[in-house]
C-alpha cells in the first residue's frame, strides 16, 4: 500500500483538528506544548496540500469555513479510531473506572450537566460521580477535582479550557408582574421597574446586564430591592413568584416561557451571551474515566448548540 501520509502530515492535522475544537491556535498551542507559530504553519501546510481555505482567521478569532468544518468532522472521527486502535492493540485498558470528581456552578449542573449522568453511567457502568455545586472556583490540586465547568473562566497554564457554548441571556418576568408594573419597551425603562440583582460570589459586586442596542453590546447596572448570592437560581424562583425583571441563561427558563409561566422581555435588545468552559489539569496521562467524560459532554454541547 502507497503511504498517503508522514508524520508530519499527521501532526498537522492533529493540530488542525485542535484548533477547531478549541477555538484558537493559541489554546491549541497550548495544550499541544507547542507554539501558537506552530500550529499556523501546521494549518497552513494542510490548506497547501488540500488546495481549500480551513480557516477564516482575523486578528482575534478563527473561524471554520464551509469545507475546513467537514473537513474536521472527518478528521477528529479518524484520530479517535487510530487512538481507539492504538489502545487495543497495546492492551491498555479500555473500561472507564473509578470515581470522577467535577465542581459546577448550580445553572449549568441543574440544567445540563446532571441530566446527562444517568446515560453517562449506563455507557460506562465502571464510573462512580460524585459532583459539587457551587460557584466558587475549586482547587484542582488541593481539592481532588478531575474537572470544573465555569462561566467566564480566567486564563491559566495548568489547565486545558475546552469550550462548551455561548449561553444566550434573556429578561423574564410573569405575566402578573408585566400586568401590574408594565411591560418595558426600552432600556432606560428598566429604571423603573423591580430588578432583580445577583451578586458575584467571588467578588461581593452585583451583576451588570447584558444587550444589543442599534449594533452596539450595552451594559447596565439595575437597582432593586431583592438580591440573590451565590445561587442564580434563586433569582429565577423570584422572578417566577411576580417579586419582578430578572436576567438569566434561557436554557434555565425554556419550560417557563414555553409554558407562559414566564415571558420575556426586551427581546429587541437580546442577543448577548456568557461562555461556559470546561476545565480539567494538563497531563501526559489523562484518566480514561476524564478523557471519556470530556468527549461525552463535548458531544452534548455540540448538541446544544446546534452544531
Amino acid at each position: 500500500m502507497r503511504r498517503s501520509f508522514d508524520e508530519v502530515q499527521l501532526g498537522s492535522i492533529e493540530l488542525f483538528c485542535l484548533a477547531a475544537e478549541l477555538g484558537g491556535f493559541t489554546a491549541a498551542a497550548q495544550v499541544a506544548g507547542v507554539t501558537p507559530a506552530a500550529v499556523s504553519r501546521s494549518v497552513g501546510r494542510l490548506e497547501a496540500r488540500l488546495g481549500v481555505r480551513l480557516f477564516v482567521r482575523t486578528t482575534r478569532h478563527i473561524r471554520l469555513t464551509e469545507g475546513g468544518r467537514g473537513y474536521f468532522e472527518q478528521c477528529r472521527q479518524a484520530l479517535s479510531q487510530l487512538i481507539e486502535a492504538e489502545r487495543q492493540v497495546s492492551g491498555q485498558q479500555l473500561e472507564a473506572a473509578g470515581t470522577l470528581r467535577i465542581s459546577l456552578p448550580t445553572t449549568y449542573g441543574h440544567h445540563r450537566v446532571l441530566p446527562l449522568l444517568p446515560a453517562f453511567r449506563q455507557r460506562y457502568p465502571g464510573v462512580k460521580v460524585e459532583v459539587h455545586l457551587s460557584n466558587r472556583n475549586v482547587d484542582f490540586v488541593e481539592e481532588g477535582y478531575d474537572l470544573a465547568i465555569r462561566v467566564r473562566a480566567q486564563p491559566d497554564s495548568g489547565l486545558i479550557a475546552r469550550p462548551l457554548e455561548e449561553a444566550a441571556l434573556v429578561v423574564v418576568a410573569t405575566p402578573a408582574y408585566l400586568q401590574q408594573a408594565g411591560t418595558p419597551q426600552g432600556l432606560d425603562e428598566l429604571a423603573q421597574h423591580e430588578c432583580i440583582q445577583f451578586e458575584l460570589p467571588s467578588s461581593g459586586r452585583k451583576i451588570s446586564w447584558l444587550f444589543n442596542e442599534q449594533g452596539r453590546e450595552r451594559e447596565i447596572f439595575t437597582a432593586g430591592n431583592y438580591c440573590c448570592a451565590d445561587d442564580v437560581l434563586g433569582g429565577v424562583t423570584l422572578a417566577s413568584s411576580g417579586a419582578g425583571l430578572f436576567q438569566t441563561y434561557r436554557f434555565i427558563v425554556e419550560r417557563q416561557l414555553a409554558s407562559g409561566e414566564l415571558v420575556e422581555v426586551l427581546q429587541p435588545f437580546a442577543g448577548r451571551s456568557r461562555p461556559f468552559t470546561l476545565l480539567y489539569p494538563h497531563g501526559r496521562h489523562v484518566p480514561i474515566r476524564v478523557r471519556v467524560f470530556v468527549e461525552f459532554l463535548l458531544q452534548a454541547a455540540r448538541e446544544w448548540r446546534g452544531a
